[in-house]
């Protein structure tokens, strides 16, 4: 575990952040490659100095300014900490990814006003992009020469392909079994990738004892010792949401799950989006969504714990299998207190919602677009989401990565011979 030192300032250039903060007990330490508060072992994240728009005065962040900025996430820099500098450093310039009018399965569903947020759009094809672009920024300002992570393969591809812009070295982990299209991808920037025989969880048990060793000195891992950083990166989600939507927060959303960060993010960047009087405060619900094989926060929230008992995976979402979820707890802090909830779906409801999203808004999502459309109607269907209420539900990778899902059922209409009647006998007599 990499615990932070207690201590208050720091001169590295971080823009806007101050400090990292534990979500536990408060206490804040200087900005450093930690995650672990020494007080309590809680978690860390940053804070900022940002001033509201209160009491007529100003704030330092405007819509104005946000809205000049360049079509990617650094758009949102005053509010992520990463350099002052950052528009003129080497990276992928990810995020401003689609926000889809969804109106086709909006009436299949019988939803009255939904939108999909499409990041398999990135750079690499999923959200881990945004994620991973702050890490490198820490990366760099820390001095660290080598790019790392555990990965459950989005991440792998992201951080590899970061690293080649950036100029850095990579070795990134992952589980021996994971999908070829996502193993592919991220052997084919460079970098080592080092296969592991076990789950996730044991890819990122052995990252955080390669932390301590000297083999892993000069390393950043942008999902241990740089999560803090790495975290900020789902909020830019909730920016572009709010700001394509016309500068306001949607009624609900879908959000999958994995380790949780993405959602507790999400909330984070909405609730910074209303401190600094950027949108309006309003009512909002968050939904978390998990694949069946591997749902231990929806079993947690359905029985009304508040402890996450571990799981072992077994599911075909295997971007979202992740046994012992971090960020767990959070996420069912925040369903409950946002009045949302936290379901899972099988993995045959996965498949068939992905197939629902392709034939009815040509978007072809990964595995985990699936798990958040299978939920979405499996909570419309419950009645547990407002069907009249605005809603957002996102797709976070590329359904390329993981053809094998689907494969079965997306195979050719007819084989025919090159003939007009061929294809009427095979084909138009039958449609």
């Amino acid at each position: 575990m990499v615990l932070a030192t207690a201590e208050t300032t720091t001169t590295l250039d971080f823009g806007p952040a101050v400090a990292l903060s534990c979500r536990e007990c408060g206490t804040r330490y200087p900005l450093g490659p930690s995650f672990a508060c020494i007080e309590c072992f809680g978690p860390l994240e940053v804070a900022y100095t940002w001033t509201a728009s209160t009491d007529g005065h100003a704030a330092t962040v405007t819509r104005r300014e946000i809205e000049a900025g360049p079509a990617n996430i650094w758009r949102y820099r005053s509010l992520l900490p990463v350099p002052s500098d950052v528009l003129t450093k080497r990276n992928l310039a990810p995020g401003w990814t689609k926000l889809v009018k969804a109106d086709n399965l909006a009436r299949e569903l019988g939803l009255r006003s939904l939108h999909v947020k499409d990041d398999s759009g990135n750079p690499t094809h999923s959200f881990k992009d945004r994620v991973v672009a702050i890490a490198l920024e820490a990366a760099r300002t820390f001095g660290f020469h080598t790019l790392s992570c555990s990965s459950t393969g989005n991440l792998a591809g992201a951080v590899t392909a970061a690293a080649a812009r950036a100029g850095l070295d990579a070795c990134v982990f992952i589980p021996a079994d994971l999908e070829e299209a996502k193993i592919v991808m991220a052997s084919v920037y460079g970098g080592k990738l080092v296969g592991i025989e076990g789950t996730y969880d044991d890819v990122n048990r052995f990252c955080s004892e390669l932390i301590g060793d000297p083999l892993g000195e000069k390393w950043g891992f942008v999902n241990v010792n740089l999560r803090p950083f790495y975290g900020e990166g789902s909020k830019t989600l909730a920016f572009e949401i709010a700001e394509q939507l016309g500068w306001r927060i949607p009624d609900q959303i879908v959000v999958p799950i994995a380790s949780g960060s993405q959602l507790t993010k999400i909330d984070k960047g909405f609730q910074e989006l209303v401190k600094l009087g950027l949108v309006e405060d309003k009512p909002y619900k968050i939904f978390g969504a998990q694949a069946e094989g591997c749902s231990p926060v929806a079993a947690a929230f359905k029985a009304g714990r508040d402890a996450v008992q571990p799981v072992k995976p077994d599911t075909i979402a295997k971007s979202l299998a992740i046994g012992n979820p971090a960020d767990g707890p959070y996420v069912l802090d925040i369903a409950r207190r946002t009045g949302g909830a936290v379901e899972d779906v099988t993995d045959a409801e996965i498949v068939d919602a992905i197939r629902l999203l392709a034939r009815t808004e040509g978007i072809f999502a990964e595995t985990a677009g699936g798990v958040t459309v299978g939920v979405l109607r499996k909570l419309t269907e419950n009645g547990v989401l407002d069907p009249d209420a605005e809603t957002v539900v996102l797709n976070t990778g590329d359904g390329l990565k993981t053809l094998d899902a689907v494969s079965a059922h997306a195979r050719p209409t007819a084989v025919i011979r090159p003939s007009l009647n061929a294809f009427r006998t095979a084909v138009a007599d039958n449609s």
